[in-house]
């Protein structure tokens, strides 16, 4: 029975529980049970929390018992929480020894949504340190392995969540989004993941990396699970500056639509510059084939060209370790987390650097200096300031293109999931990875990566990815749940 629940898409979870054909108690036992037995292998979580997890579920079935509406559409299907977000009940690390054991004080408005929408938390999934990395391996507790393939990583800096999905540890999962952190594991890994636009998934208690370009969002093994989550994590809140005070989209309604009719009408764009003869062969096969399927769907298809994408890996990583130099100025060893060498003989000063060294990450340092470079006195302008520039002028081409089309599509990654340790040493290597996913989140917009099926070169799985303007992720919903029953079923990695 067990074996049978794991692999249920979350909305059948849901059902079966409603109709009291299983309990969410069993349903979330199932998946504990399912992580103690494989994830010391993959690594996915840092922390697994049974018995709230458990307790959660209780109150769930006691509710279905009474006869109460459910709490959300998703009540009692458990979910892992990538460790950025604050729990007030278990520990929140963002993966780095810094943090290392801090309880927070307080839950994220997205936690706490969780929670109220009666779904019970498995726990706190591996990450890059800080959210800083394309492939998990910059985790302090060790890499997360991909569970397609021997010793390969899952993507980054979401891998933990990403992997428990497709290691069938968790039928939901949240990652944070700040340069295609969702997206990217997400193809690497054969699941489906959504970077929602800007401002419309609450910041408040996601611990920061870069405040302009993080965010929240969910991530699934099917583009209706994941509009179903999306629903319960979106919305208004007064206490994230940068919300944005709009009506949740109607993301579960597209892609019940999309799964049902065809693409008659919808214009889709293929971005000229994300389709590139530098990109892994295989990867470029079965992204044009996905987009002759969305032909195939009576979709129109049109190549438009955005010049300046090719610009956004120099800006991003100019403007990401600037705010990442500011952000994490704040672990300095006086309020919360490690301190080092704290004897009554050196001063704060001291401390403070003793503490950063042992606490922070080789990458994490690594953003911190060339961020604290670029802000500083005589070179502000002249890499900050014109990597603002580009900004401007990489969101005038997404607008230029949706004069002309509803959504754009492109591979979401120009590589499948590589081996472990094969890009360490070379950051540029590693930054590479990101290429295809950085446009979006420099623009604010809202993007999915979908399962497209296995590389011919290596048998490990590509992603489509769908883009859409601020506020129309119904569209990414509507074509990816359309392109996703298109397509049908892909094989698993377990």
């Amino acid at each position: 029975m067990s074996e049978e629940l794991i692999r249920l898409s979350a909305a059948t979870l849901a059902g079966k529980i409603r109709t009291r054909e299983v309990s969410a108690t069993e349903i979330t036992q199932a998946h504990l049970d399912r992580i103690r037995d494989v994830d010391e292998k993959y690594n996915a979580f840092l922390h697994v929390a049974d018995e709230a997890a458990l307790t959660a579920a209780r109150e769930v079935d006691a509710a279905v018992a009474r006869g109460d509406a459910p709490a959300s559409p998703l009540a009692g299907v458990p979910i892992a929480l990538k460790d950025v977000f604050t729990t007030s009940d278990m520990p929140t690390t963002c993966a780095s020894k810094i943090l290392e054991g801090w309880v927070p004080p307080y839950d994220a408005t997205l936690t706490g949504r969780l929670r109220a929408a009666g779904i019970p938390i498995l726990g706190k999934t591996n990450m890059d340190e800080f959210a800083m990395g394309s492939s998990t391996e910059n985790s302090a507790y060790g890499p997360t392995l991909n569970p397609w393939g021997e010793q390969r990583i899952p993507g980054g800096s979401g891998g933990g969540s990403a992997a428990a999905l497709a290691a069938f540890e968790a039928p939901l999962a949240i990652g944070t989004d700040t340069g295609g952190s969702i997206r990217q594991p997400a193809a690497m890994t054969s699941t489906v993941g959504v970077k929602p636009t800007y401002g419309t998934v609450s910041r408040y208690g996601l611990v920061a990396c870069a405040s302009s370009l993080d965010q929240g969002g969910p991530c699934a093994r099917t583009v209706l699970d994941t509009a179903l989550l999306h629903e319960v994590i979106a919305g208004h809140d007064p206490r994230d500056s940068t919300s944005i005070d709009a009506a949740v989209r109607p993301v579960v309604q597209a892609a019940k639509e999309g799964a049902e009719g065809g693409l008659a009408g919808v214009r889709i764009g293929v971005v000229k510059e994300l389709h590139s003869d530098s990109y892994q062969s295989g990867v470029l096969s079965t992204f044009d084939k996905a987009v002759e399927t969305l032909r195939g769907l009576g979709a129109e298809i049109v190549e438009v060209s955005c010049p300046h994408f090719s610009y956004a890996l120099a800006a991003y990583y100019l403007i990401l370790p600037s705010e990442v130099s500011s952000n994490l100025a704040r672990f300095d060893a006086m309020r919360y987390g490690l301190r080092t060498g704290h004897d009554g003989t050196r001063s704060a000063e001291q401390v403070m650097a003793e503490t950063r060294a042992a606490g922070f990450g080789k990458e994490v340092k690594r953003r911190i200096m060339i961020g604290t470079y670029a802000l500083s006195a005589g070179y502000y302008d002249a890499y900050y300031g014109q990597a603002l520039k580009v900004r401007t002028l990489i969101a005038r081409d997404f607008e230029a293109a949706y004069e002309k089309v509803d959504v754009l599509v492109a591979p979401t990654s120009p590589f499948t999931a590589w081996k472990l340790g094969e890009k360490v040493d070379d950051p540029l290597a590693m930054y590479l990875s990101d290429l295809c996913t950085l446009p979006t989140n420099l623009a604010g917009h809202c993007a999915m990566s979908v399962p497209a099926g296995l590389s011919p070169d290596d048998e490990l799985p590509v992603g489509l990815q769908i883009m859409a303007p601020a506020l129309a992720d119904e569209r990414l919903y509507r074509v990816g749940a359309a392109y996703e029953a298109a397509r049908g079923d892909l094989p698993t990695a377990l």
